[in-house]
């Protein structure tokens, strides 16, 4: 993988929070903008990006749909997961003041996490396509009545001055990433790591087929972190899953729960398996205490 671009791709524009991601977790590489999802994930199946940086789902506005249409499509491998806090600033021209503004634009998601900070300063609220994009549109408009909603890279990227940081109502907002290669990558199984393991699969036309299909994780002890269901076809006629578990497939427990998985279901797919990304190992020490 390292006779690849040192290259990492997303979507999105400069500043977005996609791009803090990909500054964040991979420094060495440098970020890339891609228009769409797919472009990102086709630059590094192309041999033109090493990574792709692609958002999966968020704390608050839940999974990002089109990405799970996506991956079938794809022969990309997940290696990694990265968790990104969401640090909505409010961000003004250079010579702007809070008293000055009267709108604030940005991504319509933005806009309802900030809803009441928005509400409190008496600003009118304009929908953008995305946050980095309403702050690049700032930082040409030369309005000191206009602010945007956007990340503290966004302020950094546009010349732009950051009046409030924590815009947002609640704290805690964070999205989850998956770190796509064009080459797999099994880590080795180490005592005292803990794995993720992500794969999809369609279900068999018989009676009680997911029921059976999942139930060689709980005999065996196996712990599943989450199950998405989507449509695999246009007839929508056939559910297909998305699955996270905790393990690696060199362990017994694991081998023996997809054996079942493989018994019940057609179309299995390991994605890729990768060591858990600290934020989890912090959420589950927050909670066990």
């Amino acid at each position: 993988m390292t006779d690849l671009p040192a290259i990492i791709a997303y979507q999105g524009v400069p500043g977005a929070y996609s791009h803090l991601s990909c500054r964040t977790a991979y420094p060495e590489l440098e970020p890339f903008a891609c228009s769409t999802f797919s472009d990102a994930m086709f630059m590094v199946e192309r041999g033109e990006a090493r990574l792709a940086m692609i958002p999966l789902e968020n704390s608050t506005a839940g999974r990002v749909e089109e990405i799970y249409r996506l991956m079938p499509q794809s022969k990309l491998h997940i290696v990694g997961e990265h968790f990104e806090p969401v640090n909505h600033c409010l961000l003004g021209l250079p010579n702007s003041e809070l008293s000055t503004l009267k709108s604030v634009s940005s991504h319509p998601q933005a806009l309802a996490q900030c809803l009441q900070h928005t509400t409190d300063l008496g600003l009118n609220a304009i929908a953008s396509l995305d946050t980095a994009g309403a702050a690049e549109q700032l930082s040409q408009s030369g309005d000191i009545t206009q602010a945007a909603i956007a990340s503290s890279l966004a302020a950094e990227l546009y010349g732009l001055k950051i009046l409030r940081e924590n815009f947002q109502d609640k704290t805690g907002n964070t999205t989850r990433f998956l770190i796509l290669s064009r080459d797999s990558h099994m880590p080795v199984l180490e005592p005292g790591v803990r794995y993720m393991t992500s794969l999809m699969f369609t279900v068999r036309n018989i009676p009680a087929a997911l029921y059976k299909a999942l139930g060689g994780f709980a005999t065996n002890g196996v712990n599943m972190l989450k199950l998405e269901s989507y449509m695999a076809s246009d007839t929508m006629q056939v559910s297909s899953f998305h699955l996270d578990i905790e393990g690696h497939p060199h362990e017994k427990a694991m081998q023996y729960a997809l054996q079942e998985l493989d018994f019940f279901a057609k179309e299995v797919r390991i994605l890729g398996t990768y060591p858990w990304h600290p934020f989890r190992l912090q959420r589950d020490q927050i909670i066990e205490e």
